[in-house]
């Protein structure tokens, strides 16, 4: 629960908003102290130390794990196993998440463990919070996952740093995790049996990265929108493709949601069906190609947020009624599904822009801008290529973004000695899709040139439409980026802001004007 810059802990509902804002904030993070709550977490911790005394054979408390399942642990070797764990886990490899990623990381395992069927300690929960609000991110590799059991390999980078152990970056500065948690006055963990295996046995990975997926991709689903009544206007389209009565009549709430913001953007023209009787796909049907999107965000929205607020570790723990469940419940496959699905609808968009530009920059299909969107009209036009490179590089872009939509679900590989038999792959589909709209976020921004370029220089035409004051609005937003291109010049650093703009969000957009 999110409150004047603080979010409390416990097991209420945490959404996608909270893991984002957690994640790229400072937001003050705190455990529900109340002694209920804090009795209730503790039961569970205590009744696998009941567990252990008793000698009954409980998964992974006093067993080995995975295939190793039918070894019992001899009761002095209980306490070494959890660090064993997350010992011989750490064998990731690849680009290490971000900063933001790893709070979210931490955010979305918390509000899993805080349900308090995981069988830990509240001090287990205090550790993390404590690391969210001193700033320490665990160095957590992105390759190694197959989604079930859960992210066991990045997840023990997070239950070796918790201990003191591997590296974290404090301060932004790379460091031992001893020396970090020192410089913070916090003492290294030492993890209870279940409590490494609690930490691990998740799918916090493939989640927390499916909430950035989510978050990004629903801001495309309006800048997209955005870029398409802008590309309208600036090829001279037809403003009656998205008449209302017309999207009443395919009622998809997404499709005609987004029709009616392009509407909103452009001026109707006072007689219908001037001009071009038809405007080409990649404009007339954009409310149909991002409209898929806007009615598929809610129910992905929906599997994130279930997953984020499940119980996903095994073996599940009762505290109160003193009952264990061996169960599957790591296994990523809703967000699996989720993200291999959103990897589609994103490289779609991604798609259309490049169609967009490809009509843009063409003088057989632009009405009367120049070749290019070049604004050279001077002696040295000849030379001037205006924005020919950059089309093959938005080309570039979406066909690497379509190369990557194959499902990484269908790509399930038995393993661990055919104990992992059936696995999700989540977390690849979770990195797929991050990178797909890494690539759409490129593609997105050299559109942003173009429809730029292309409504600038169609307003210095002798005759032209209205523009809306929505667009003059955005037009004036990206002058503060951009420079008309007359002579040829390196548009790289243009590129490089425009993407962080859209990475932060920066524009308003459609959500703002209800």
């Amino acid at each position: 629960m999110i409150d004047n810059k603080q979010f409390r802990f416990d097991n209420g509902f945490v959404g996608i908003d909270d893991v984002i804002n957690i994640s790229e904030s400072n937001i003050v993070t705190y455990l529900n102290e109340n002694d209920e709550y804090l009795n209730f977490i503790q039961r569970g911790a205590d009744f696998i130390l009941q567990i252990v005394s008793e000698g009954t054979p409980v998964y992974g408390i006093n067993t080995g794990y995975g295939d190793s399942c039918n070894v019992v642990i001899p009761e002095h070797l209980v306490f070494k196993l959890p660090r064993n764990l997350y010992t011989y886990h750490g064998c990731g490899l690849g680009q290490f998440l971000s900063n933001s990623q790893v709070r979210a990381v931490m955010v979305v395992r918390l509000a899993s463990l805080c349900k308090g069927f995981s069988g830990i300690r509240p001090l287990l929960l205090r550790q993390i919070i404590a690391f969210l609000n001193e700033g320490i991110a665990p160095l957590i590799p992105s390759e190694g996952s197959v989604g079930a059991s859960g992210d066991l390999t990045p997840l023990s980078y997070l239950a070796a740093a918790l201990c003191g152990e591997r590296e974290v970056i404090y301060k932004h500065q790379r460091m031992d995790a001893q020396y970090a948690l020192r410089l913070s006055c916090l003492a290294p963990l030492q993890l209870q049996p279940k409590e490494a295996l609690a930490l691990m046995n998740g799918t916090s990975v493939m989640t927390a990265l499916a909430c950035e997926a989510y978050t990004r991709a629903n801001y495309l689903k309006e800048l997209t929108t955005r870029i398409t009544s802008m590309a309208s206007y600036a090829l001279d389209g037809n403003a009656n493709h998205f008449d209302a009565f017309l999207f009443t009549l395919k009622p998809h709430s997404g499709q005609e949601n987004i029709a009616s913001w392009i509407r909103e953007d452009l001026v109707l023209p006072e007689k219908s069906n001037s001009g071009r009787i038809q405007d080409r796909y990649s404009i007339r049907c954009a409310p149909h190609i991002i409209g898929v999107l806007a009615d598929a965000l809610p129910w992905i929205k929906s599997h994130i947020e279930n997953e984020i607020n499940s119980v996903n570790d095994n073996p599940v723990i009762d505290g109160e009624n003193q009952k264990v469940m061996h169960g599957g419940h790591f296994y990523g496959g809703h967000i699996a599904f989720a993200m291999d699905s959103l990897k589609n609808l994103i490289a779609n968009l991604a798609d259309m822009m490049d169609r967009q530009m490809a009509l843009l920059v063409d003088t057989r299909y632009n009405n009367g801008l120049p070749a290019n969107l070049s604004a050279d009209s001077g002696p040295d036009a000849a030379v001037s290529h205006g924005l020919k490179a950059l089309q093959i590089s938005v080309s570039a872009w979406t066909a690497e973004a379509l190369k990557l939509t194959m499902p990484a679900s269908v790509f399930s590989r038995s393993t661990e000695c055919h104990n992992q038999d059936k696995v999700s792959m989540g977390t690849i589909a979770s990195r797929d899709c991050l990178r797909i709209l890494q690539l759409t976020e490129q593609v997105a921004a050299g559109m942003l040139v173009a429809v730029y370029q292309g409504v600038s220089l169609r307003l210095q035409m002798p005759q032209h439409a209205p523009l809306h004051p929505r667009l003059h609005m955005m037009i004036d937003d990206l002058s503060k980026i951009l420079v008309l291109v007359f002579e040829d010049r390196a548009l790289q650093s243009e590129l490089e802001d425009l993407l962080n703009a859209i990475r932060l969000r920066i524009w308003p957009l459609y959500s703002h004007h209800k």
